[in-house]
């Protein structure tokens, strides 16, 4: 599975673009995203007890090429034994946070959270929790009490991300999103599949549309391909877990011209204008442009 993050780099409180897939041919060559760079894998280290983690932003986090994106940090997958202490949680007690929102994803195990707003609840497999901490909030998380109880595998990431300097004082917000409540996608296909119903475009286009054998998109946040993830935010931003389930297609991904946008690898291996991307690799596309092909 594959991770695109895109959202403009501008803290000002703007619409959503809807991503439109609908380019001549003639413009297509000049509408591609070229890599900027490849941060490759960083050393793990642990949050707390529970989570050990590539810090997969290294020494970009936290600087302006990267805006709004703050941090990301991705805990792949780990076996956790179960808990013989009836007293101890695994994870990482009470901290504060203020003046940005944090993205936790669970893909295996679960997530236990709390904070000093009275929001609580446990996020499971493909379940997202949404916490804005704006002008301030102190909050925990943990493996879940019924997680630790049984152990298992356990993955997940954590992204930040920052707020538009008019909405950091804005009050905190918990969004607990479930898995099935995220719209799921098919991907756009780079060559023509026969089946003119499956084209994306006019009859001159390219580009078809793949089945859910093939790949496809859940939309945690933002605009693809016209379906709305359900996230609520304060700018622009576009989250996708983008799966390419076949080697042998090239998939076309569109984004929003000027927007930061990242791609991170969450397991196999990608192949982007000739360049591999594997496990917690990160890529950082040039602004310019619209259109990214990748295949696995």
């Amino acid at each position: 599975a594959v991770h695109a993050l895109g959202s403009p780099i501008s803290s000002k409180n703007e619409k959503n673009h809807p991503i439109s897939s609908q380019y001549s041919k003639a413009m297509s060559a000049a509408a591609q995203k070229t890599i900027k760079e490849i941060c490759r894998k960083p050393p793990r280290h642990w949050v707390g007890d529970a989570f050990h983690v590539y810090p997969v932003f290294a020494n970009k986090a936290f600087t302006s090429e990267l805006s709004p994106f703050l941090m990301f940090d991705y805990a792949a997958p780990k076996e956790f034994p179960p808990e013989k202490n009836p007293n101890h949680r695994r994870g990482v007690g009470q901290h504060p946070h203020r003046g940005f929102e944090t993205v936790t994803v669970a893909f295996q195990g679960e997530v236990e959270h709390a904070d000093s707003e009275g929001n609580s609840g446990v996020i499971g497999p493909g379940d997202v929790q949404w916490m804005t901490a704006a002008r301030g909030i102190i909050h925990e998380e943990f493996h879940s009490t019924e997680f630790s109880k049984r152990g298992g595998i356990f993955e997940m990431f954590q992204l930040w991300v920052n707020l538009p300097s008019s909405k950091k004082m804005s009050k905190p917000r918990y969004q607990p999103i479930l898995a099935k409540d995220i719209p799921q996608v098919p991907l756009a296909i780079v060559g023509k599949s026969g089946d003119e119903n499956d084209v994306v475009g006019n009859s001159d286009s390219d580009v078809c549309t793949s089945t859910v054998e093939e790949g496809y998109a859940k939309i945690i946040a933002g605009n693809f391909r016209g379906t709305e993830g359900p996230a609520k935010t304060f700018t622009p931003i576009d989250i996708w877990v983008v799966s390419l389930l076949t080697k042998q297609k090239e998939f076309e991904l569109e984004f929003v011209e000027g927007h930061t946008t990242l791609l991170f690898v969450q397991n196999g291996s990608v192949e982007i204008q000739g360049k591999a991307l594997n496990l917690a690799d990160v890529a950082i596309m040039d602004r310019k442009g619209t259109k990214l092909t990748i295949r696995a």
